[in-house]
């Protein structure tokens, strides 16, 4: 996983990536994710990939991708080589690998249920072959009562052992809850992370079971990049995508990024059936995600149990919510 990047992955990266090694300034010119996607697609129509903008063929492509990139906008992010070559070597002393949309490995999932939403570029650490094992994706708040920590790492633990993989977004609170449970009862974890990524694979607690081939954390962000308020709503969709199920431990009422996550998923990509708890005191942010289409939690207290949620279809989808997807009327 730590070869040498593909010449597609070196462009993507020139293009997209701050490339932050220790306290550098990042470019402000960087490729946004709309603007990548529009080079992406002139390419195609040119029959031609990210790589080719490093070859001879350069010059007469940045002036066919004009309308897109400004040339001299291009020229600039291009000769950014040598800042590439120093944070990927500082990437894979760390056992960060990176893999683009085209080299092989990239997640499967990602590809078929994004499409041309899938991340160009993903960071990553331990296995990434769980990526693509499917399993249940929990989520909710950052804040939670002990009482629901405790839930979750059942929730967690009962996925271990039935052999599923647990997916989340490794942030505090019920994301870590779950995680935990499944890492405590042997299972394996795939953890979607929206922000300092090499800070996380350098965790103690985390490094033996990274080197034991049990957890992958992924970013589709640079490991240094830290929190930001739209990637952690935008990463959601990828938690999402490399489930199975999902299950929503708590959530705010049309606000924050759980609710955003799970009322996508409702209303638009449809990836997976979404649970959510039920047993417990319920909250206003969990009867609304019900009303549009949330299944009740069955509250699993077996492995046959936990199996038979993965058989559940799809409920159809509610009329009348797509245009108040994130609260907004």
């Amino acid at each position: 996983m730590n070869g040498p990047l593909s010449d597609d992955t070196q462009a993507i990266l020139l293009l997209t990536a701050p490339l932050i090694a220790g306290r550098s300034a990042t470019s402000t010119e960087l490729l946004t994710p709309g603007e990548y996607k529009r080079l992406a697609a002139v390419l195609r129509d040119l029959q031609s990939t990210p790589a080719d903008l490093l070859t001879s063929r350069a010059s007469a492509l940045t002036d066919a991708c004009a309308a897109v990139v400004a040339p001299d906008r291009m020229g600039r992010l291009l000769s950014r080589g040598f800042l590439l070559s120093q944070v990927v070597e500082r990437w894979r002393n760390r056992a960060i690998w990176i893999l683009g949309h085209t080299d092989e490995g990239y997640p499967q999932r990602f590809r078929g249920r994004l499409g041309e939403d899938a991340p160009p570029v993903l960071y990553g650490c331990g296995d990434a072959d769980i990526l693509d094992s499917g399993g249940l994706a929990v989520v909710g708040s950052r804040n939670a009562e002990e009482k629901l920590i405790d839930f979750t790492m059942a929730v967690g633990s009962l996925s271990a052992r039935a052999g599923r993989t647990l997916i989340s977004g490794g942030a505090r609170g019920i994301d870590q809850a779950a995680m935990r449970g499944a890492l405590e009862a042997g299972g394996r974890v795939s953890g979607v992370l929206a922000d300092s990524l090499e800070r996380s694979t350098m965790q103690r607690e985390h490094r033996n079971v990274l080197l034991d081939g049990r957890m992958v954390l992924i970013s589709p962000y640079d490991p240094n990049a830290g929190f930001n308020v739209g990637n952690a709503m935008q990463r959601n969709k990828l938690i999402y995508a490399l489930a199975d199920a999902a299950l929503v431990v708590s959530s705010d009422l049309k606000k924050g990024g759980t609710w955003a996550g799970a009322a996508e998923q409702l209303d638009k990509r449809r990836f997976v059936p979404v649970f959510v708890r039920s047993a417990g005191e319920a909250s206003e942010g969990l009867t609304a995600l019900r009303a549009r289409g949330g299944i009740p939690w069955p509250d699993p207290r077996d492995v046959d149990d936990f199996a038979a949620i993965f058989d559940i279809p799809l409920p159809r989808p509610q009329e009348g919510t797509q245009d108040t997807l994130f609260g907004f009327p």
